[in-house]
């Protein structure tokens, strides 16, 4: 997941969350809903966000024949995370969702995303990850034999995990994945290779990431095998910005009454009868159902308040995922004076410290930009979030000296990071499964909240998807199915919804004798 990806791995991408309401401020009965009259016929439905997940998922209504529906978007425009920027020279940069991972090979699948790259006509160039210079803290030094190492251990943990998968195996760490393989860094040199491989995809480390989860994430994109698109990973450098493929998407259908922009959502209030949401400046909107796009990271924060709370079984999935945060730290200078490769990789004492570069002024990119980037992820990103920008910028450039000692680096013309972690309307970049965080987890976290045989609130987008989470065709995919199954729901006028487990448990009890009041000495 190198971006956002997809943040979207992937900036990137947003939870989404159905919930029912009736038209206007009219409440609807069981009889009502039971004769098929015009709240099933013709409901309002509030998608609560306008991301990728958020308008796939209006673009599913409107499809099925639903057009009376409402898109709620805190922003200016529509898009979540996949965010541009422009620089002073009015080059356009991506702060989040940067790559199509996966495309496609022959006439096998098709990555969604790629499918809507191409319709709009948006300008992708592969990504050649190959294409690396090596530093340390003594410049440029050639450990490209220990970077091709670090690929074949990932390779070898994520057919580990298979393995595990098909003996029905418990999950373990990633870390630990790699120790069973004998992949035991010590070196700088070998840590950075790591990171490369692994960080710089989940935007977590080994340590924080499922084994299994970590290896079928992998396959399910890459792998053709495995029923993957393909293996190419291409950079979106459409100066319209990467988010052309949501907003041209949105053009094809979207009309304007049926899109509120600057309203931020603070409360659902949600019962048998329907469901009231309460925007920041006091507003209340009602209608029969609501589709929310909020990322795991703003749900995880109780940044929206649900009224009642939501159950436990739904609160304990929420919180037992991981959202990690991937950033992408962009610097200008007047002219060119680093690598000619497309990528290049510091070796820091310190494990993730400015570890990733990217060269947009490259032939192939943005030749003539200007342009380098920095990529940091999880625990790094949130310490230089709490940094004034200065002090990164200076952190930037010792690194920067420290890789190019003989050359007379310049002081950059225009910096720029996004602070993905700590900005309320997404409190990171996408989703990363831990170990902890079980099957039965992660099918509570999708599963939809009813209230009384009512199925009121519904939740997709890329941390719901099994296989592709912390992807923008995470997103996707899951809003196009749980939007259908959302559909099925309105047309019967009862269903069960998406099913849940109502508590999640070991499956041997543990062997531990508790005594209460016991005290070692």
């Amino acid at each position: 997941m190198a971006a956002l990806s997809s943040t979207l791995r992937g900036l990137a991408l947003l939870t989404l969350c159905l919930v029912s309401l009736s038209a206007g401020v009219q409440a609807f009965s069981q009889s009502d809903t039971a004769s098929g009259d015009s709240v099933q016929s013709n409901p309002r439905v509030l998608i609560l966000g306008g991301g990728v997940a958020g308008i796939i998922a209006a673009r599913t209504l409107h499809q099925n024949g639903l057009e009376n529906f409402l898109i709620i978007e805190a922003r200016d425009e529509i898009g979540g995370r996949l965010r541009s920027h422009t620089f002073g020279n009015g080059t356009t940069i991506e702060l989040g969702a940067n790559w199509v991972q996966g495309t496609q090979v022959g006439h096998g699948p098709s990555n969604p995303i790629w499918d809507l790259a191409r319709k709009h006509n948006v300008s992708t160039v592969f990504n050649d990850y190959s294409s690396i210079t090596t530093y340390d803290g003594a410049g440029l030094v050639n450990y490209t034999n220990i970077v091709d190492d670090a690929t074949d251990n990932l390779d070898k943990i994520t057919e580990l995990a298979g393995e595990r998968v098909t003996s029905n195996l418990i999950d373990l760490n990633a870390r630990a994945g790699y120790s069973l393989v004998g992949a035991k860094p010590q070196s700088s040199h070998a840590k950075a290779a790591e990171y490369w491989n692994f960080d710089w995809e989940y935007g977590d480390t080994p340590s924080g990431s499922s084994l299994i989860a970590a290896g079928l994430n992998n396959n399910f994109t890459f792998d053709t095998d495995q029923g993957g698109f393909s293996d190419e990973n291409r950079l979106s450098i459409d100066q319209r910005g990467f988010k052309t493929i949501i907003t041209e998407e949105a053009n094809g259908f979207l009309r304007p009454s049926q899109l509120l922009l600057n309203s931020t959502v603070k409360r659902i209030k949600y019962s048998h009868s329907g469901v009231q949401v309460t925007l920041a400046n006091g507003t209340s909107i009602t209608g029969d159902y609501v589709l929310c796009t909020f990322s795991l990271g703003v749900l995880q924060n109780d940044d929206v308040i649900f009224d009642p709370v939501l159950p436990d079984w739904k609160m304990e999935a929420i919180q037992s995922m991981t959202m990690t945060t991937y950033t992408k730290i962009f610097l200008q200078f007047p002219h060119k004076f680093w690598f000619n490769t497309e990528m290049g990789l510091y070796a820091d004492d310190e494990r993730g410290r400015y570890p990733v570069w990217q060269s947009l002024d490259h032939p192939k990119f943005l030749d003539g930009s200007g342009i380098l980037f920095a990529t940091v992820t999880g625990q790094y990103s949130e310490r230089i979030e709490a940094l004034p920008d200065r002090q990164v910028q200076s952190e930037v450039m010792d690194i920067l000296r420290s890789m190019f000692p003989d050359t007379n680096v310049p002081s950059p013309s225009d910096f720029f990071f996004p602070r993905w972690h700590s900005d309320p309307l997404y409190r990171g970049s996408y989703s990363n499964w831990p170990a902890s965080f079980t099957r039965e987890h992660h099918d509570n976290l999708r599963a939809s909240v009813g209230v009384g045989g009512r199925e009121r609130l519904w939740f997709a987008g890329e941390a719901t998807s099994f296989k592709y989470f912390g992807f923008l065709h995470g997103a996707y995919t899951e809003a196009v199915s749980v939007t259908q199954e959302m559909i099925r729901c309105i047309r019967r006028g009862q269903c069960t919804g998406l099913g849940h487990f109502d508590e999640v448990r070991n499956v041997r009890p543990y062997d531990t004798i508790w005594i209460r009041g016991a005290r070692r000495r």
